[in-house]
């Protein structure tokens, strides 16, 4: 009797680790790709940003042009 107990016991833990296991995996996929959306809209607001400062940078050198 007390070796199927130790064996059920051992079961157990062994399920718990690889519950714990897949779970960590599970957790890491999420983190990637939590980090590679977060790289996409980083990119987008960098173009965002030299977008407008090109812009911004054509309409004063037009503005300069224009007065002259």
């Amino acid at each position: 009797m007390r070796p199927i107990l130790i064996a059920f016991a051992v079961a157990l833990l062994a399920a718990c680790g690889v519950e714990t296991a897949g779970t960590a995996a599970t957790a890491g996929a999420v983190k990637k790709q939590e980090v590679e959306q977060g790289k996409k809209t980083m990119e987008q607001a960098t173009r965002r940003v030299e977008d407008s400062m090109s812009k911004a940078q054509q309409r004063l050198q037009e503005s300069e042009g224009g007065g002259k």
